[in-house]
C-alpha cells in the first residue's frame, strides 16, 4: 500500500488479520481481547488510522463515551463505583467504558495517552499511586478528568476523596470504647494513596489516646487483596497478641477473620475486628464485620456529576470534594445489642 492511499477499517482489518467488527470495537474503546486490541492498535498506527478517527471525533464534537479507570475491577469498592458512575453518565447521554489499569502509575499514563487520541470525551480516574509523571500527564491531557482520590494542592483538577484519617479515628474510638487497648493495624502498601492516609490516621488516633504503637502491632500486606491479607494476618499473629485489629479494607479484614478462626481465636471475644470500605462482604461473613463506610457510592456519583458538569462547562471553577466517613458496627467488634447499620452511634 502506498503512503498516500487512505487507510480504512477494511485496510486496518486486513493488516491486523481480524474482522471489521473487531476493528470497530477496538477503535471505539469497546471490550475486546488483549490480543485483538494489540493487533488492531498496531495496524491502525501503522496505517495512520488513529489520526483519522480523532479528526472524525473532533468533527462531530464528541464520542459520547466516558472512561472509568480503576486499579482492579474485581474489588467490590470499584464494582460499586462502576454501577454508580454508569447511572449518572447514562442519564447524561454517555456510554461508560471501564478499564482495569492495575496499581502502577505507568499503566494509567498509558491509558491516558491512548484516550487522548479521541476514544473518550472524559475520564474518571481512581489511582492508587500518584507519581510526578502521572501528575504531568494529567496536567497536559486534553481530556476533562475527575480524580477519585487525593491530589497535590497545586493540581487544578476536579477531585473527590474519602477522609481515611477520619475513618481510622472512628474505628479506634469505637474499639477503645469497647475496652480494647492493644489495637493492631493491617495496612496495604504504604506507597499508595490509601495506604499512606490510613497509616497517618491510625498513628494519629493511637497517639491521641496514648495507646501503644509497637512495631509488632503493625504489618503491611503486599496488596489490598484477600490473598495478601492471609499472609499479613498470619505474620501479625505470629509476632503479637492484639486484642483488636483494624484493617485497611474489608478484603484484608475478611482474611484476618479467616486466620483468627483457623487459630481458634474468638471474634470478638478474644480479638475485635474492624475493616474499611463497608462493602457487602463485611455483612456476609460470620461474624459480620464492623467496617468504616468510606462512602464509595457517593464518591462515585459525585465524581460522575463533576465530570458531566465539566463537559458541559469547561471553564467551571475546579471543585475538590471530601466525603466524610461513617461507622457501621457489626458482630466482629460489639456486643449484639450494639450492632447497627449506616451510622456512627458514638
Amino acid at each position: 500500500m502506498t503512503e498516500t492511499k487512505k487507510s480504512t477499517l477494511v485496510l486496518v482489518a486486513e493488516r491486523a488479520g481480524v474482522s471489521i467488527a473487531s476493528v470497530s470495537r477496538v477503535l471505539n474503546g469497546l471490550s475486546a481481547s488483549a490480543h485483538v486490541t494489540e493487533r488492531v492498535q498496531r495496524a491502525a498506527n501503522d496505517l495512520g488510522y488513529v489520526a483519522d478517527a480523532t479528526a472524525r471525533s473532533l468533527k462531530v464534537g464528541k464520542t459520547e463515551q466516558i472512561a472509568l479507570a480503576v486499579a482492579d475491577v474485581g474489588n467490590p469498592v470499584y464494582v460499586e463505583m462502576m454501577h454508580e458512575v454508569s447511572r449518572v453518565v447514562a442519564d447524561a447521554g454517555y456510554r461508560l467504558v471501564v478499564s482495569s489499569t492495575g496499581s502502577e502509575a505507568a499503566d494509567q499514563i498509558g491509558l491516558l495517552n491512548s484516550l487522548n487520541r479521541g476514544f473518550a470525551d472524559g475520564l474518571i480516574l481512581s489511582p492508587l499511586r500518584v507519581t510526578e509523571e502521572l501528575i504531568d500527564t494529567l496536567r497536559t491531557s486534553r481530556l476533562p478528568i475527575v480524580v477519585i482520590g487525593s491530589l497535590p494542592a497545586d493540581v487544578e483538577l476536579d477531585s473527590v476523596r474519602a477522609d481515611s484519617e477520619a475513618g481510622m479515628e472512628l474505628a479506634v474510638k469505637h474499639l477503645v470504647k469497647q475496652g480494647r487497648q492493644r489495637i493492631a493495624f493491617i495496612n496495604g502498601p504504604v506507597d499508595t494513596v490509601p495506604g499512606a492516609a490510613r497509616l497517618r490516621g491510625y498513628a494519629k488516633a493511637m497517639t491521641n489516646r496514648d495507646l501503644p504503637m509497637h512495631g509488632d502491632l503493625q504489618v503491611t500486606a503486599d496488596d489490598f487483596t484477600f490473598k495478601a491479607g492471609l499472609a499479613a494476618a498470619g505474620a501479625l499473629l505470629d509476632q503479637a497478641t492484639p486484642d483488636a485489629i483494624v484493617c485497611a479494607n474489608d478484603l484484608l479484614a475478611v482474611a484476618a477473620l479467616k486466620v483468627l478462626t483457623r487459630r481458634g481465636i474468638s471474634v470478638p471475644d478474644d480479638v475485635a475486628l474492624v475493616g474499611m470500605d463497608d462493602t457487602d462482604i463485611a455483612e456476609l461473613t460470620t461474624p459480620s464485620i464492623t467496617s468504616v463506610d468510606l462512602r464509595s457510592a457517593k464518591r462515585a456519583r459525585t465524581a460522575a456529576r463533576l465530570l458531566v458538569r465539566r463537559l458541559e462547562n469547561p471553564d467551571a471553577p475546579v471543585q475538590r470534594r471530601v466525603i466524610e466517613p461513617r461507622l457501621t458496627i457489626r458482630e466482629s467488634s460489639a456486643r449484639r445489642a450494639e450492632s447497627t447499620k449506616g451510622g456512627d452511634p458514638e
